[in-house]
């Protein structure tokens, strides 16, 4: 048996999976789901300000979808760019973005939508000192110009290739005169918007009820919002959560535990779906030694390593639902993520001939540093020991283990990183490759592929430019990228609703059964 691999319930799931025997049999309130038309989710992380441009929550991203509309929509599915509150639009050049926007629509107050919301939006985000968090998917814009009431140009500093997908979901189109007025803080506490839902009341952190935009324009590729009514409460403590949705006070509720999944799908009652993230999980190890001299240093020890671990034993026994071992540094689904790299199978004998190869026949001792998941991380320092490599294990928070790499103290680690949900190469691989402060193989060759591929639109040179860097990673095992990471959802039978790999629940998309 691998070592420190088989499935475990430990108290805090044999108490999960009592209160699930006990919900079972609680009758369902008549005045839950689908019976009157209210689709009541959960999650467990407060929201307190709705304003999308004042918070970095995936929360925030949810509602975002929900409350207002941006120029363009990306199918999720198709992965196709389509026309929102703009008609259409059209690529003038590298730099250039011209839109021509819907006439008739109006945001939820009554305002009228044209031009002016877009170029007032645009150049808020442009100011220094808003004290905006969302950040990134405006930094790369130099300014919107209104040719008229119903035709935008937006300029770019120079060429994004991301451009159209930052549009798509990061800058989300405010009413002009209403925000005016009542600034971020304001708009945290009565949003308005164009999108398919309004809110009909906000207690910040606790609770929002939005109402079903009977106003919303036709044509929307988001389509008209077919539930009347969706109830979003936090509720901090997952088993509180399954209780409720097993005794039908809950319809929906996501990032549910394996084991508890496992049971909650057993429930008829429920529908429980394992759906794959766009986060990733890795080993980053300290090629320029950064933090002293370090066996790191030496590519045989990093391929020792890659082949000491057995991702696909983790995957299958901790993990589990829709993870998936991977190879290459990005998610599969992004463009440009080939995955047509050097792998490295689990060869424990290879491992220990590598770093025999290497000079270490009996192994060494390193620290290693992580901030999450240690049911996951302990088999992976139960499979390094195997091959003789001791572990002090620093286990802290993010944003500590993440300064502590940037400042060249950490020899080896598990990350993960979740791109932003942007389905493309330019939103990972750069950051940790492209020569900033999270780059620890600093390699002039591949830097100078990833500002090939992202210094322009053309897709061919692009998965060009992909190709060479991400091969080059994988060769020289600058990383050891792990698997997939999976969100668990479980939801009324009731629900019709499909996860998807963004990790952002649409719930405008929802329907009953």
């Amino acid at each position: 048996m691998t070592p420190r691999t088989s499935r475990r319930v430990g108290l805090r799931g044999a108490a999960v999976l009592a209160a699930l025997t006990a919900a079972a049999w609680l009758p369902t309130p008549a005045e839950a789901g689908k019976a009157n038309d209210t689709l009541n989710i959960a999650w467990d992380r407060e929201l307190p300000n709705a304003d999308y441009y004042f918070n970095n929550s995936r929360e925030g991203i949810v509602v975002n979808r929900m409350i207002w509309d941006n120029l363009i929509y990306r199918d999720p599915n198709t992965g196709e760019f389509k026309g929102l509150l703009a008609e259409s639009f059209e690529i003038v050049d590298d730099t250039t973005f011209e839109f021509k926007l819907r006439k008739g629509v109006t945001f939820h107050n009554g305002e009228e939508f044209d031009a002016g919301d877009v170029v007032a939006t645009i150049n808020f985000l442009l100011k220094p000192d808003t004290g905006k968090l969302a950040q990134q998917g405006v930094d790369w814009i130099k300014g919107a110009e209104a040719i008229d009431d119903y035709t935008v140009r937006i300029y770019a500093i120079e060429p994004n290739p991301l451009a159209l997908l930052y549009l798509a979901g990061d800058v989300p189109i405010y009413p002009e005169k209403y925000y005016a007025e009542v600034g971020p803080s304001g708009m945290g506490q009565a949003p308005v918007g164009t999108g398919p839902y309004k809110v009909e009341k906000l207690v910040p952190g606790k609770e929002i009820v939005f109402k079903a935009n009977e106003n919303y324009y036709a044509g929307s590729p988001k389509g008209q919002p077919a539930i009347g009514t969706i109830h979003q409460r936090t509720i901090p403590d997952v088993n509180t959560q399954i209780v409720e949705l097993t005794s039908g006070k809950l319809d929906w509720i996501w990032k549910v535990p394996p084991d508890q999944a496992e049971k909650l799908a057993t429930l008829p009652s429920l529908n429980v779906v394992s759906a794959g993230t766009m986060r990733v999980g890795y080993l980053t190890f300290d090629v320029t030694g950064k933090s002293g001299d370090n066996p790191f240093q030496d590519v045989r020890v990093r391929k020792a390593v890659s082949h000491a671990i057995d991702r696909k034993a983790i995957v299958d026994n901790i993990v589990r639902g829709a993870s998936e071992v991977i190879h290459s540094a990005c998610f599969p689904e992004q463009f440009g993520c080939t995955q047509d790299v050097t792998q490295y199978e689990y060869d424990p004998e290879k491992a220990k001939a590598l770093l025999a190869e290497a000079g270490y026949p009996d192994g060494f001792r390193t620290e290693f540093y992580a901030y999450r998941n240690r049911d996951y991380l302990e088999p992976m320092l139960g499979f390094l020991q195997q091959v003789g490599i001791e572990t002090d294990l620093r286990f802290g928070k993010y944003a500590a283990t993440r300064d502590a790499i940037r400042s060249g103290n950490v020899p080896l680690a598990f990350m993960t990183w979740g791109s932003g949900s942007v389905p493309d190469v330019d939103a990972i691989a750069p950051v940790f490759f492209g020569g900033g402060p999270d780059d620890l193989a600093q390699d002039p060759e591949v830097h100078e592929a990833l500002k090939k591929g992202g210094g322009t639109v053309d897709r061919d040179v692009r998965l060009a430019a992909y190709d060479k860097a991400l091969n080059k990673i994988a060769a020289e095992a600058y990383w050891l990228p792990l698997w997939t990471f999976n969100t668990n959802y479980a939801m009324s039978q009731d629900v019709d609703w499909t996860p998807t790999a963004d990790e952002i629940p649409r719930f405008f998309l929802a329907d009953w059964k």
